[in-house]
């Protein structure tokens, strides 16, 4: 079809060049002499444009029908590529590893789509186990497409938990600037290397490239929080990270439960229960509750009567009677431990209380009923059935199973979960 609108072309410019020099030249044809090598040639203007233009003609034709071949080789090498391409995503989408993997690596030998063939061959690779050849894929890059080589690396790289090479791959300097995928990488890969102060650092580009959707930053931005405050290499760097938190994870009980472990570490006996206190009086949570005695730190009177101000909030929580029994314990007084784990035994508590339990009755020299306390945590943990101890005297029992109402901020009950 091409062939067929340039033979036009030619005609059509044939036609307007004879029509002008016949009109320009019809009053006087002019003469054009040509000496050459001792003869003369003598002619008409239009004879001589008619006659160039008929060289320029031929040799046009004889160039076209030389670089025909080529032309159709080229185009078959082309719908090769593309069907190589298309059946090698194909075979890849339907888990066909190893077909796919043959058909891209041959697709990427056209430039066009080296790219797109080459990932896509290292990816049927990764899925069928051979990393090593996934690699060898990538290397194909050379120094093209820079930047797409640093991502399909680094997701490797953190496939094989290989963090560092993950950074060193996204760090270079061909791949700048990172695109919003790169970003991502790079912030996992900070996580990954216990650098999650740096990946929480991420989140406001993250967020500005829509990186990944709102939900799944707000889980990155939750647990790289936590994380760094677990990672914090002294006190300094606690308190720095701790005051750059949003108020609003600064009462997320796994944030909070992090920054008191280590400001416990740290000899923060004051900022660790005052952080638990602070987030439990903006938001009840069971775990944090139960974390709050087991803190490393003094202030015993201080928490057992903290946990008795919740209790007359919470009764019901075993959390919290637990906590109650081990501060109490740890006070010496071991006859209100037992109450309160046979409160919280009966309130719901699992295997936790029972260990707990087993461990008071070990310490008063009860060898009986501290193994039975051991089996029954054993036997809760894993969901099987309890076997209670000995009875115990009626009014402890009621009292056990006694549970004050339990009201909201408003004065409705809540009802028991």
């Amino acid at each position: 079809m091409n062939l067929f609108r340039t033979l036009l072309l030619w005609l059509v410019l044939a036609l307007a060049g004879a029509l002008a020099a016949q009109l320009l030249l019809s009053q006087d044809p002019g003469t054009v002499l040509v000496r050459w090598r001792g003869y003369d040639y003598t002619t008409t203007v239009l004879v001589a444009v008619a006659l160039l233009f008929a060289a320029a003609f031929a040799l046009w034709l004889l160039w076209t029908l030389l670089a025909l071949p080529f032309r159709a080789w080229g185009r078959h090498r082309d719908t090769r590529a593309r069907a190589r391409i298309g059946d090698g995503l194909d075979a890849l989408h339907q888990g066909h590893w190893s077909r796919a993997e043959k058909l891209l690596a041959q697709a990427a030998e056209d430039e066009r789509v080296e790219s797109a063939a080459r990932l896509g061959a290292a990816e049927a690779a990764v899925a069928r186990g051979d990393h090593a050849a996934a690699r060898t894929h990538l290397a194909g890059f050379g120094e093209r497409h820079p930047a797409l080589r640093a991502i399909a690396t680094a997701e490797l790289a953190l496939r094989e938990q290989r963090p560092t090479d993950a950074l060193v791959a996204l760090d270079a300097p061909a791949a700048q600037p990172l695109p919003p995928r790169g970003l991502a990488l790079r912030a996992e890969a900070l996580a990954a290397n216990g650098q999650a102060a740096e990946a929480w650092g991420l989140l406001g580009a993250l967020r500005k490239q829509h990186a990944w959707p709102a939900s799944m930053l707000d889980e990155r931005e939750l647990a790289w929080a936590e994380a760094s405050l677990r990672e914090a290499p002294d006190a300094n760097a606690l308190a720095e990270r701790w005051d750059a938190l949003p108020k609003t994870l600064k009462t997320e009980p796994a944030v909070v439960d992090a920054y008191a472990g280590r400001a416990a570490a740290f000899g923060w006996e004051d900022a660790a229960t005052r952080s638990i206190e602070h987030a439990l009086d903006t938001r009840w949570d069971e775990g944090l509750a139960g974390r709050y005695a087991q803190l490393p730190v003094g202030r015993v009177e201080h928490r057992r009567a903290q946990v008795e101000r919740w209790l007359k909030a919470h009764p019901g929580s075993p959390a919290l009677l637990s906590a109650l029994a081990r501060l109490a314990q740890d006070g010496g007084d071991w006859p209100q431990a037992e109450a309160a784990l046979h409160r919280a035994l009966a309130q719901g508590g699992g295997s936790d209380a029972w260990e707990a339990l087993g461990d008071g009755y070990a310490r008063s020299g009860d060898e009986y009923r501290a193994r039975q306390c051991y089996a029954n945590a054993l036997a809760a943990s894993r969901g099987q059935a309890v076997v209670p101890l000995p009875p115990r005297e009626l009014h402890e029992r009621i009292a056990d199973e006694a549970l004050v109402e339990d009201r909201d901020e408003h004065g409705l009950p809540r009802l028991r979960e």
